[in-house]
């Protein structure tokens, strides 16, 4: 793997920060795209390949709560859910981390950032969307998914799965 990844959108209202990503992310992406405000977000994502979005939590002045990034986080993982999303903030919030994480984020990280913490993981979260999952290991996620949601009842889960629990049994294994 070369030392260039291709697309990154950044999405953040204070255009020093801007600059300053441009500036720490040049020798990492071939391509640094910069949105100062969500208008044209969706747009961008649906007219170009992007390997990774960084997206600030707060676009409303003197408003820290990050709704608007979770907001953000949710509308790209639906439109585009193989995209990863890095959110980035001023405010070192572990419960809005949890969140944005729980909502599909790949990660998390804080401002002021460190350079090199910053590209590990922006490398991080493209190098993961693009591994392959085996469709053996898949099948396996969702069957272990099934018996959680049905608390362990293997004859509940066998049904859900339309397999029966001797089945169900040998894919557990």
């Amino acid at each position: 793997m070369s030392n260039y990844y291709n697309t990154i959108l950044i999405v953040d209202d204070n255009p020093a920060i801007l600059t300053a990503l441009k500036i720490c992310l040049a020798g990492v992406f071939t391509r640094i795209v910069t949105l100062s405000s969500t208008d044209r977000l969706v747009a961008i994502m649906s007219e170009e390949h992007v390997d990774v979005v960084l997206l600030d939590m707060n676009f409303s002045l003197g408003v820290n709560t990050g709704q608007d990034g979770l907001f953000w986080l949710r509308t790209l993982k639906k439109l585009h859910p193989d995209t990863p999303v890095v959110l980035m903030t001023a405010y070192a919030d572990v419960q809005l981390a949890v969140k944005g994480l729980k909502n599909g984020a790949a990660d998390f990280v804080t401002k002021p950032w460190d350079n090199d913490e910053l590209v590990r993981t922006l490398r991080d979260a493209v190098e993961k969307s693009r591994e392959v999952v085996t469709l053996d290991k898949l099948e396996q996620q969702h069957v272990h998914r099934v018996v959680e949601q049905c608390h362990g009842n293997m004859s509940k889960a066998a049904e859900l799965l339309g397999i029966t629990r001797q089945t169900l049994y040998r894919k557990l294994r």
